[in-house]
C-alpha cells in the first residue's frame, strides 16, 4: 500500500515534501563545492566524473524556505505530497563553467571521466532529474531562481 493511503488510513495528518538538489550558504557538500574546492587545489584542470551531460534541477535555500511555509500554510488535505525544486534543469558542465566563471579560473581544463551506465558519474547516479512543482505552484509558490542562478549563488557564497 503507499504511504500516502496508509497515513490516511491511519488518519495521520501529513506534509509530504521531495527535495530536489537544495543549495545555499553553509553547504559544505555536493557537486559545486567540490568543484570549488578542487579548482583551489589545482586551477588548471578539473576532473569531471561522467560525461557532462547529467542533467538535474537545483533549488537555492531561500526559494526551498519559502517554499516549506507555502505548503505547510496551504495544507488543505490530510495528507498532501509536493515536489520543491526549480523549473529547469543544469547540466553538470554548466555546474562547472559556472563555478570556474564565479572563482574568476582562467584557462581551466575540463577532462570528463566517462563515467557508467550512458555518462552517469558514478553507479547510482541519476542522469537526469527534474521534480514536477505544479501543484506547489498551484498553491502560489514560484521559485525566484532557476538552476543557474542557485549554483551561482552558491558559487558565490564559496568564494565569499
Amino acid at each position: 500500500m503507499e504511504e500516502k493511503a496508509v497515513l490516511e488510513v491511519v488518519g495521520f495528518d501529513a506534509l509530504i515534501l521531495r527535495f530536489a538538489n537544495v543549495v545555499g550558504s553553509r553547504s559544505g557538500h555536493g557537486v559545486i563545492f567540490d568543484f570549488a574546492k578542487k579548482l583551489r587545489e589545482n586551477p588548471r584542470e578539473r576532473e569531471i566524473l561522467g560525461d557532462g551531460t547529467q542533467t538535474k534541477s537545483y533549488v537555492y535555500i531561500d526559494d526551498c524556505i519559502s517554499a516549506v511555509l507555502t505548503a505547510f500554510e496551504c495544507m488543505r488535505g490530510r495528507v498532501e505530497v509536493l515536489n520543491v525544486g526549480s523549473e529547469d534543469q543544469i547540466s553538470v558542465r554548466e555546474i562547472a563553467e559556472v563555478v570556474v566563471e564565479e572563482l574568476g579560473v582562467k584557462g581551466v581544463v575540463f577532462r570528463f571521466m566517462g563515467g557508467v551506465d550512458g555518462g552517469r558519474g558514478w553507479v547510482g547516479d541519476v542522469k537526469n532529474m527534474l521534480l514536477d512543482v505544479t501543484k506547489l505552484k498551484a498553491k502560489g509558490w514560484k521559485p525566484k531562481y532557476n538552476s543557474k542562478e542557485a549554483v551561482r549563488q552558491m558559487a558565490r557564497w564559496i568564494k565569499a
